[in-house]
């Protein structure tokens, strides 16, 4: 079991009740663990959702906070993985003047080169939306910032794991 510190992406399949956001997050916040990036949303099972959270941690410590999150009574169960373990992606979105569209033929090129894709254009601003890795997003950042963004966002990681999930089957039978 490694003692160095790295990034892990915690799933965690839990009833969807009121306030279990806030005692996942009190576990990380009593060891002082930083969340780099929190995702909620439904699961492949209906009426049971996910927890996608990013941590930057040892080994020995995030099993130790997995059996912290299992001991709360809406977990169903919670799970860890490294980054070579998932598939991953966040996404961004860009605003920017819509006169630079035009005018800055550089821009053209850096909307190609990073494949991201223009989402909604007006007379005032165009939106850009970007997924991949967090360097490509921070990268594309980086390029457009030079021109001037009016807003940005960023979402929280979305994982699925490379091997096959055992939690199907449970959940389905947690369904029944």
């Amino acid at each position: 079991m490694s003692t160095e510190k790295q990034l892990y992406t915690v799933s965690i399949y839990t009833e969807n009740n009121i306030g279990l956001l806030n005692r996942i997050s009190a576990i990380f916040q009593r060891r002082h663990i930083n969340i780099e990036s929190l995702n909620t949303s439904p699961s492949e099972i209906e009426g049971v959702s996910k927890f996608t959270i990013v941590v930057f941690m040892t080994e020995v410590n995030i099993k130790k906070i997995i059996g912290q999150i299992e001991k709360q009574v809406e977990v169903i169960k919670a799970y860890y993985h490294n980054d070579e373990e998932t598939i991953y992606q966040i996404s961004g979105l860009f605003k920017i003047k819509s006169e630079l569209l035009f005018e800055e033929p550089q821009i053209q090129n850096i909307i190609k080169n990073s494949n991201a894709r223009i989402v909604t254009v007006n007379k005032e601003f165009f939106v850009l939306e970007k997924s991949g890795k967090k360097d490509d997003i921070v990268k594309l950042h980086k390029e457009l910032s030079v021109f001037g963004i009016m807003q940005f966002t960023r979402s929280g990681r979305i994982a699925v794991t490379k091997d096959e999930m055992k939690i199907s089957t449970l959940l389905e039978s947690y369904n029944n």
